[in-house]
């Protein structure tokens, strides 16, 4: 075998060296392994989509006072309305003129204006009539009390002549209570107005109250004294709110004392007001309650939801009041639970 060049050789142990000090390139990561998804059990829109989530509840409303306002519930009560809670006005600006006696003590007692806040509640739809409050008086659960007039004395007629007592006697006994001056204020007004249906001063196509024909619209009451006139089956002028004859027709107790508005002060302010005591059934120095609405008897500027009459809860001397009743969403609900 010849001999290899010393120069050769030399050059080929280098190029050995080199490449056994030459490192390997790292092998590749491994391929991660897809995992299947698992099928989704979330409904499915039309399309395929999955659907929204339902949306939320809207936040109960409060009033000022942090007291919660829950709205109507969606289940009715045969008999009542519901009114929806929230802000609303009560009281009005200037001087009215209807010429009752005791409405005319102070022109201004409904000044100043403010707005209170109420809760949710119920109303009755319509007076309380003749036949109910007899009906009532036979159970054993209302005093004994009959209208002044015997033309008055009619089933489809509103009771009148009742006391605030015997009124309040009624509305307890049917788990009820007379609504507030607020309340009724509510039920009896639109924004800005002192009517239900707006503006305009009442007339014989919305209210029964005294026009050019009369008192009653011109219905004359029998006996001798027929210029007296009377007023209507409740429901005979249209609903406003749901309410019938919320102005004209009988003028309706109410729960509050009567104070002025201008010396009330928190009692007829802030939330659910039901003026002096809360209008329990004594109240020193408070003798008068407030009746709302005018009347058949009375003329269109005594129909007006901010007008106030003050009057005995006797009743003596005697007039021809009406009333309704209306309950707290508890009470109204309460009456249509199922017994245990």
């Amino acid at each position: 075998m010849p001999m290899i060049p010393m120069m050769l050789r030399s050059l080929l142990l280098v190029l050995v060296s080199a490449i056994a000090c030459t490192p390997r390139p790292a092998s590749p990561p491994p391929t991660p392994t897809a995992v299947p998804e698992a099928p989704s059990t979330a409904p499915k829109g039309a399309e395929g989509d999955q659907e929204p989530p339902p949306p939320l509840e809207p936040p109960i409303p409060t009033s000022p006072s942090g007291v919660p306002i829950p709205p109507c519930p969606a289940d009715g009560i045969p008999g009542m309305v519901c009114l929806e809670g929230g802000p609303s006005a009560r009281g009005d600006t200037g001087e009215h003129a209807c010429d009752q006696g005791e409405a005319k003590m102070s022109l201004t007692h409904h000044n100043p204006p403010e707005t209170v806040w109420l809760s949710s509640f119920f109303l009755d739809t319509h007076e309380v009539s003749y036949a109910e409050y007899q009906a009532c008086v036979a159970e054993g659960a209302c005093p004994a009390r009959q209208p002044g007039y015997l033309d008055f004395r009619r089933d489809e007629l509103p009771m009148t002549g009742v006391s605030w007592y015997e009124a309040r006697a009624y509305c307890t006994h049917h788990g009820k209570r007379l609504p507030t001056e607020a309340e009724f204020e509510r039920a009896a007004r639109l924004e800005g107005a002192v009517h239900p249906w707006g503006p305009e001063p009442a007339d014989c196509t919305r209210a029964i109250v005294k026009d050019e024909r009369g008192r009653g619209c011109g219905t004359p009451m029998r006996g001798s004294r027929p210029d007296t006139g009377r007023p209507a089956p409740s429901g005979s002028r249209p609903a406003f709110f749901g309410v019938y004859d919320i102005l004209g027709n009988v003028e309706e107790w109410v729960e509050d004392w009567y104070q002025p508005f201008e010396s009330c002060g928190e009692a007829c302010m802030g939330t659910d007001p039901a003026g002096p005591c809360a209008g329990e059934a004594r109240c020193p120095p408070f003798d008068r309650k407030v009746v709302k609405g005018g009347s058949w008897y009375w003329g269109s500027t005594c129909a007006t939801a901010t007008n106030r009459r003050p009057h005995v809860p006797s009743n003596d001397p005697y007039h021809h009041f009406g009333f309704r009743c209306a309950a707290s969403v508890e009470q109204a609900l309460s009456q249509t639970a199922p017994s245990q």
